[in-house]
């Protein structure tokens, strides 16, 4: 069996200043984002905007702080009405307290939907022509967010055949049974191949909002599958039919994404062209 290397959280000091690894695969993630929006803007049917003037390298950086304003609400606040609703009721203050951790993806991902529904309202823009555009930049920064949980061993996975190569005993979990390694899993899955089929699925014309479609129909399987590895949180344990809360957050998630994909392919009259 493996075991968690145990990485120093901290990965550089200055002084009285210590820069945390878990700071750096959001920085990356950032980076990454950008990276990726620019090279979108030259995908069809953006470039023709950008020559147009209705697109810019500006709108990127935009879409990047709203972003992000969203993701750390709705984040925030997706944890404490998903996850622990009765606690944060009693102890509404706490809400703020983001130094103790807690944060739902499915959270932040309703953050981002609101968040750019702000900015396509500001720009006057089609709110799905927004998330069309930034779906396709999103799982690298998922699969940087993984790294981090690896680095900080939490989230760890259920337990495994001790048989299997890659099982790895997280002491952070307060035991020493061997365990899936399930923060690689969701790296590889609802990062790196969702990045994959998105990136060559965008490349190509498609109707409006198929694109969004497509990446919650994709993170919902993905996350679905990676859930039956990864340790149920000890405060909820295993829900109704054996599913756990992100099991259930993923399934409204894949219905609208196939809601949405079969609005899209009826409404030929918006196609990206």
């Amino acid at each position: 069996m493996l075991i968690h290397p145990q990485f120093d959280p901290v990965a550089l000091q200055l002084g009285p200043l210590a820069i945390h690894w878990y700071g750096i695969t959001y920085l990356a993630a950032f980076a990454m984002f950008v990276g990726l929006a620019r090279l979108r803007l030259t995908h069809t049917p953006y470039a023709q905007e950008v020559a147009q003037g209705t697109w810019s390298k500006q709108d990127i950086e935009d879409i990047l702080f709203y972003g992000v304003m969203g993701v750390i609400v709705g984040g925030r606040l997706g944890y404490c009405l998903f996850y622990k609703p009765g606690y944060y009721f009693e102890h509404p203050l706490e809400v703020f307290a983001v130094w103790q951790g807690g944060m739902s993806f499915h959270g932040g991902m309703l953050g981002v939907f609101v968040a750019t529904a702000i900015f396509a309202w500001h720009k006057q823009r089609n709110w799905l022509w927004v998330t069309d555009f930034i779906a396709p930049c999103v799982p690298t920064g998922l699969a940087s967010g993984r790294v981090g949980n690896f680095i900080n061993g939490e989230l760890w996975g259920r337990m495994a055949d001790p048989d299997l190569p890659w099982a790895m005993v997280f002491p952070q979990s307060g035991s020493t049974l061997a365990r899936h390694p399930s923060q690689i899993y969701q790296f590889l899955g609802e990062g790196v191949l969702l990045f994959v089929v998105l990136w060559l699925f965008a490349r190509k014309p498609r109707p409006m909002g198929a694109v969004s479609g497509m990446f919650m129909i994709g993170y919902g399987l993905m996350r679905f599958m990676a859930e039956y590895f990864r340790e149920p949180d000890a405060f909820l344990g295993l829900l109704s039919l054996g599913l756990s809360m992100g099991q259930w957050l993923c399934v409204p998630m894949v219905l609208v994404g196939v809601g949405l994909m079969g609005w899209a392919y009826r409404k030929p009259s918006v196609s990206l062209k």
